[in-house]
């Protein structure tokens, strides 16, 4: 059974190896040595972990000659942030509430008794 795209995408961003080729990528296109370079593994160990990124759809590899650049796919984290967006709008409510509910215990509070 295949699994959804977004639970490939958190997938694929779970390992940090992974996110830190993406951070590398919002700079620019970048080929596999150049992608290897801050990490302590083969460029085959690199490849697998562009495999993972590409097949969940947030890299892409081009074709030039014998080099394949990597670039970020920015659409591939649109469904991921339009999921994470409608949490946040629940965090922000759910603070909103906690907000005036501590603004009524302080105003409450505010006759001069002791708590």
């Amino acid at each position: 059974m295949t699994p959804d795209p977004l639970s490939q995408k958190f997938a694929a961003l779970a390992d940090p190896t992974r996110r830190a080729i993406l951070a590398r990528l919002c700079e620019g296109e970048a080929s596999v040595s150049q992608l290897a370079e801050p990490f302590d593994m083969s460029l085959a160990a690199v490849s697998k972990h562009l495999k993972v990124l590409e097949k969940a759809g947030l890299i892409s590899r081009g074709k030039e000659a014998q080099w394949r650049p990597a670039r970020l796919e920015p659409m591939g984290l649109k469904g991921m942030a339009e999921w994470i967006e409608h949490y946040r709008r629940f965090w922000d409510r759910s603070f909103d509430r906690l907000d005036d509910y501590l603004r009524k215990i302080q105003k409450g509070n505010d006759d001069g008794e002791p708590n």
